[in-house]
């Protein structure tokens, strides 16, 4: 998927009244007056949604005569599953090493508290904690 893709699909999603669509498409098909039941908004503006939907790859409507099913097409969430996944990856590893980090620093502390380590706490006297 190119970013120009990515793109698009992003911006069609970041209407509420399209991701509501798609939620809806997620239960089953629909045709275009069946999309527009909910919606206080004209027919025409529900095909220009649909229209941005289909810009993006998220739904089609095969041709013919009306009425014509509107389907979702899991491809383009495949990518963008793809695209997330890669990123959340890579967050997650940074939260493991953090987590390690951490893990070594509470260990030192645990040793120091404790005597156990070959590091001793530098002496603080007359640091204003010590009161």
């Amino acid at each position: 998927m190119t970013t120009d893709t990515l793109s698009r699909v992003f911006a069609a999603l970041a209407d509420p009244t399209r991701r509501d669509m798609v939620a809806r498409l997620s239960e089953g098909d629909a045709t275009v007056s069946r999309l527009a039941e909910p919606y206080r908004i004209t027919l025409q503006a529900v095909y220009k949604h649909l229209r941005v939907l289909e810009d993006a790859g998220l739904v089609s409507r095969p041709q013919g005569p009306q009425p014509r099913p509107v389907r979702l097409e899991a491809q383009a969430f495949d990518l963008m599953d793809t695209w997330i996944e890669h990123y959340r990856g890579r967050v997650e590893q940074r939260y493991r090493r953090l987590d390690a980090v951490l893990a070594e620093m509470e260990g030192d502390e645990h040793a120091q508290d404790h005597g156990d380590g070959h590091r001793s706490r530098p002496e603080t006297a007359g640091h204003p904690d010590d009161s």
